[in-house]
This record gives C-alpha cells, sequence and structure tokens, in this order.
C-alpha cells in the first residue's frame, strides 16, 4: 500500500512560495533523489500548471535540472481538476471522487506518494488521508503569502528531522 506524502519548502512563518526563494544545489539534488523513488506525484490544478514547466527542455538547464526533468517526466501523476479538460504526458486526470479515487490509488501502489500543493493537501488531510507531511524549512519570513497549512493545521507529531543543507532543515511529522 501506498505512503501520501505532503511536502514542500516553507518559510519560517509558515508560507510556500516557489517563487520567493528557491532550493539550494544539495536542497535540489534531494529533490531529484526524492523524484526519482517516488511511486507517483498527486497535484492539485495550480500546482500541476506550475510543475508543466518541467515538461519542455530548456537550453539554459544545467545537469541538475535535465536530471529533475526527467525523473518528473517519468512518474506517473494524478492531477486533481474539474476545471482542466486534458493533462500532459504521463499525468491522469482526477476530476470525480477525490476520496475513492486516493483510496483506489494507495491500495493499488506501493512507495511514496508525493501530494503537492497547500489546498489539495487541505482536502486530502480533512478525508485523514495524508500520511506524512513534510517541511522543508528556510531562514527566509514572507509576512504574507500561502500558508502551507491551507487549513486548520491536523494534530501532528514530530518523528524525524535533519539538516539537508547549510540553512534547510527537514521536519517529517505524521498524524498524531
Amino acid at each position: 500500500m501506498a505512503k501520501l506524502v505532503f511536502g514542500m519548502n516553507q518559510s519560517l512563518d509558515g508560507y510556500v512560495d516557489h517563487t520567493a526563494f528557491a532550493p539550494g544545489p544539495i536542497l535540489f539534488r534531494h529533490f531529484i533523489e526524492a523524484t526519482q523513488r517516488q511511486a507517483g506525484s498527486v497535484y492539485g490544478r495550480q500546482m500541476y500548471e506550475i510543475m508543466r514547466y518541467w515538461d519542455d527542455d530548456h537550453p539554459e538547464w544545467d545537469a541538475e535540472r535535465r536530471a529533475f526533468a526527467a525523473a518528473w517526466r517519468n512518474q506517473p501523476k494524478w492531477v486533481v481538476s474539474r476545471s482542466l479538460k486534458s493533462v500532459g504526458p504521463n499525468a491522469s486526470l482526477v476530476d470525480g471522487d477525490l476520496e475513492g479515487a486516493i483510496l483506489k490509488l494507495k491500495a493499488e501502489r506501493d512507495g511514496e506518494i508525493e501530494v503537492a500543493g497547500p489546498d489539495l493537501a487541505q482536502s486530502l488531510t480533512e478525508l485523514g488521508l495524508i500520511d506524512e507531511y513534510v517541511i522543508y524549512l528556510h531562514p527566509v519570513v514572507l509576512g504574507h503569502g500561502k500558508p502551507y497549512f491551507a487549513g486548520p493545521r491536523p494534530p501532528l507529531r514530530l518523528v524525524a528531522n535533519d539538516r539537508i543543507d547549510e540553512n534547510v532543515i527537514r521536519l517529517v511529522y505524521v498524524p498524531a
């Protein structure tokens, strides 16, 4: 049975914003290796549209970015959306019963399935379907934006923490 993991970069004050801060080389390598190991990813529409950037090669990319793109393209993706009519390569649209679709996905797969996007994570949290929350805590204060937890924080228990690079700490929580 697969495990659903919601993980994102987060500022010290609880916000996620891919345009405000980016992973350094060590953390980016960590994300490449994690993506290579994952059984797939479940995206909300907005996060999927952001990640579609990796569908096309860009001449300015270095070897690390090409490696991430290859890993991202190779993994199956499930996109939760009522508005999209189609999705890109190696992706399937989930537009009906979210709970049923995710329970089926968890039952049919093994390994970690990434949950991408705070709004989708909130819906899955409310359904009790997220098995692990991973926060990559960056020493940045944004003061506003999209919070990591889009709704009330569920009761959590810290199960692991480690330093990923000189400035980022990974915190791993499970539902309490």
